[in-house]
């Protein structure tokens, strides 16, 4: 077929599978041009975005990480993710959901419709990728993970611990909800391990910390022995908040912090962990009124994709 027959693969593309080229500059922008579709029939993975940003403690606007994410995606589209020697989308059936709904003008309401959201893609039996919106959202959908998988390794990358205390249990705040998940049960603080933080909390809740400095002193090879040691062959849910990168790096996101990993550090990073039992992914805080051509957007969408990679050659390609 024709390239210029091709465009706006995420309405006309007749197979979930595959990658093919079309403008990286036109068309529909669903994440990857994976099709567009509530159909959870015979899907793998389900790419979907939660537009939340509420939660934020400094600067707004990662409502629109979804939407930046997708559209920085069309431009890496058009072939086989590097360095990986497999294409994902041959292995795995993955459709991009669209975005959570939700009443903004109920905050309260937010948390579960956020779960429900999830509960309702992984009872039809699919895996999830989700985009920010601000961290809070992974709270909620470590809820439903949790329901169905039990007590998970969190694998989190960040510039901030998130394990700051909500004593009465009300807050609704990108920094808490690590705090609530190993209270809860969610997560399974021994088995887990936090990268890149920078930040002063110094209740971590039992996680393990590799912290920016850390990474940077020790090298990636060792960060990357250090996680598969914590987790083994655990349950993962991988949590990437874009502030990880240092801000010369992803400068479109709400609570910068300097001193942080490379793109190519933390690309590094996950690719060394093919082989792990991920079971659940997001990529958040990406806030693209605050980025510079697209790089924090793009970082995100590259990220998600080495995410995708790591769930086929788990639960598809070393099969």
């Amino acid at each position: 077929m024709d390239i210029f027959e091709q465009n706006d693969q995420a309405i006309t593309r007749n197979s979930l599978y595959g990658t093919a080229a079309e403008s990286t500059y036109a068309g529909i922008t669903s994440f990857m041009r994976r099709r567009y579709s509530r159909d959870l029939r015979g899907v793998d993975v389900v790419v979907s975005g939660v537009p939340f940003d509420t939660a934020t403690s400094n600067r707004p606007g990662a409502r629109f990480g979804p939407r930046g994410i997708r559209a920085a995606s069309t431009g890496i589209a058009w072939e086989r993710h590097w360095p990986w020697t497999f294409d994902p989308f041959d292995h795995l059936a993955v459709i991009d959901y669209g975005d959570c709904a939700f009443d903004s003008g109920m905050p309260e309401s937010v948390p579960d419709s956020i779960e429900t959201h999830a509960e309702k893609i992984l009872t039809a039996g699919c895996a999830m990728l989700t985009f920010g919106g601000d961290h809070f959202i992974s709270y909620p959908l470590l809820k439903a993970h949790a329901r169905k998988h039990g007590a998970l390794s969190l694998i989190h990358f960040d510039a901030h611990s998130d394990t700051w205390p909500d004593e009465d249990g009300k807050r609704i705040d990108h920094g808490t909800m690590f705090w609530h998940a190993a209270k809860e049960g969610l997560v399974d603080p021994s088995r887990s391990v936090q990268i890149g933080l920078r930040t002063t909390n110094n209740d971590h809740q039992g996680f393990e910390v590799l912290d920016a400095r850390h990474v940077h002193r020790r090298g990636c090879d060792a960060i990357i022995e250090a996680i598969r040691a914590r987790v083994g062959d655990h349950p993962v849910y991988l949590t990437f908040d874009i502030d990880c990168l240092d801000p010369a790096f992803a400068p479109g996101t709400g609570t910068p912090v300097c001193g942080g990993l490379s793109t190519v550090q933390a690309l590094e990073i996950l690719g060394g962990l093919r082989g792990i039992n991920v079971v659940g992914m997001d990529v958040v805080e990406v806030a693209p009124a605050y980025d510079s051509a697209e790089i924090t957007s793009l970082a995100a969408a590259t990220l998600a994709m080495e995410m995708l990679c790591l769930y086929a050659a788990r639960h598809k390609v070393d099969r």
